[in-house]
């Protein structure tokens, strides 16, 4: 048989065959099936009937008085109406059927089931089908890893996870100490199987559903020509080139010292800028001084071209793709209003920036130096889109020396990775 399990179509034709007195074989047959497939699937999924008709084996010999409870009552309890013995007697023991111990197990084809007063079982497609799902359902929630196993899982998970670490990264670095698959270690996380919960994962959440786009209006001057239509036809055009998308992190909604963020999409590598203020003037000056250390080569090579959104530090695109000399070092373009999803490769990155330094914490105790320990630690997270390689490895070719000896950028070892607040050594909490 190609299929693995019976569904509720087999189950009809077994009922049905069951009802016209065909044998096992036959049944079979018409599956294409073995027999001994449908003498389990009868046997497994067949309900007993105890009614009120059912009588006890042991009705000829009971003297049991009073079991309901009344005092008043003197009658043998086997010959009341008002209750039934299989209901209220605890040694109810209902009349075997010998039918019930050979093929075909059921009474679906007896004409006397309505009147017998033996316990009969019968075979209903539904009810199997619900008992088999609900069984199989059990099974899969079981846990099918010894305790031992599941004490050194947990030895090893749990601190890593409490630095903030996901199971992604700690699977691809110790995926030969691990004898579950990655899947089943949420499900043992989401049971309290081990000492860390849901909460303590980077990122557990319910996505909210999308709003439809809105109509979007008529194009600002900043965005004529470098609207995501005009991105979309771009790459299209030149598919060969390094997509970056960039973006600010506030600390606290007032003025003060905010990051600014670029993302590599291709290799998923984040660069981060500790900048005063989120103005265009302060955006200009960290473009100036990459240009300037790296060279007109190199850094039209990294920052071909640049998706962003609709920020107010970034409504003055000519300062960021022009040199002060008027030679022209990249490209910008803007994605739709409201529609952060089409830059998602830094949204993400932002989400373990916020695990490091959580949202409303100022940034003005920061120096650019904290920054780049924070680029280190989650530069070297192990990510499922770089076949669990960590950007830092993935990015090597593109990046070349001068890039990471300019920013300070080294790898952190897989075990020594942090994302939490804690990472940083002096507080930012204000």
């Amino acid at each position: 048989m190609s299929r693995k399990h019976l569904d509720l179509t087999d189950r009809c034709i077994i009922e049905k065959g069951l009802a016209l007195e065909h044998s096992f074989r036959e049944i079979a047959s018409s599956l294409k099936c073995s027999p001994s497939t449908v003498m389990r699937e009868v046997r497994n999924n067949r309900v007993f009937i105890t009614s009120s008709k059912t009588k006890c084996a042991n009705f000829g010999e009971c003297l049991k008085r009073k079991i309901c409870g009344n005092p008043t009552c003197f009658n043998p309890c086997k010959t009341c109406r008002e209750y039934d013995c299989h209901a209220i007697c605890k040694d109810f023991k209902p009349f075997h059927c010998s039918r019930l111990d050979n093929a075909p197990y059921v009474c679906n084809d007896c004409e006397n089931r309505n009147f017998c007063p033996k316990e009969h079982a019968v075979y209903s497609a539904h009810k199997a089908d619900a008992k088999s799902r609900e069984r199989l359902s059990d099974a899969r929630r079981a846990l099918h890893t010894p305790n031992e196993k599941i004490a050194e899982l947990n030895d090893l998970i749990t601190p890593l996870i409490l630095n903030g670490q996901s199971l992604n990264h700690i699977y691809a670095n110790h995926s030969g100490e691990i004898c579950v698959a990655r899947r089943t270690l949420y499900d043992y996380i989401d049971k309290c199987v081990f000492d860390v919960r849901n909460i303590d994962l980077p990122r557990k959440v319910r996505y909210k559903k999308r709003r439809k786009k809105r109509a979007e209006p008529a194009p600002c001057r900043y965005r004529q020509g470098r609207t995501y239509e005009d991105f979309k036809e771009f790459i299209k055009q030149n598919p060969d080139l390094n997509i970056v998308e960039m973006d600010t992190v506030k600390g606290r909604r007032e003025k003060g010292k905010c990051l600014l963020t670029i993302n590599f999409v291709k290799y998923d590598i984040l660069l981060a800028f500790i900048i005063d203020s989120a103005s265009q003037k302060c955006v200009q000056q960290v473009f100036d001084e990459l240009y300037d250390k790296l060279g007109s080569e190199i850094f039209e090579r990294l920052f071909p071209v640049i998706l962003t959104d609709n920020g107010g530090e970034f409504k003055a695109p000519e300062t960021l793709e022009f040199t002060s000399y008027g030679s022209q070092r990249t490209r910008v373009f803007f994605c739709d209003p409201m529609a952060s999803w089409q830059k998602p490769h830094i949204e993400r990155s932002h989400e373990y920036i916020r695990q490091i330094i959580p949202k409303g914490i100022s940034m003005d105790d920061l120096m650019q130096e904290d920054i780049t320990l924070m680029l280190n630690h989650i530069n070297s997270l192990s990510r499922d889109s770089l076949n669990g390689a960590c950007p830092f490895d993935a990015a090597k070719q593109i990046l070349g020396r001068k890039l990471p000896k300019l920013l300070g950028l080294k790898k952190i070892p897989p075990d020594d990775v942090i994302l939490r607040p804690s990472l940083l050594k002096k507080s930012i909490i204000r």
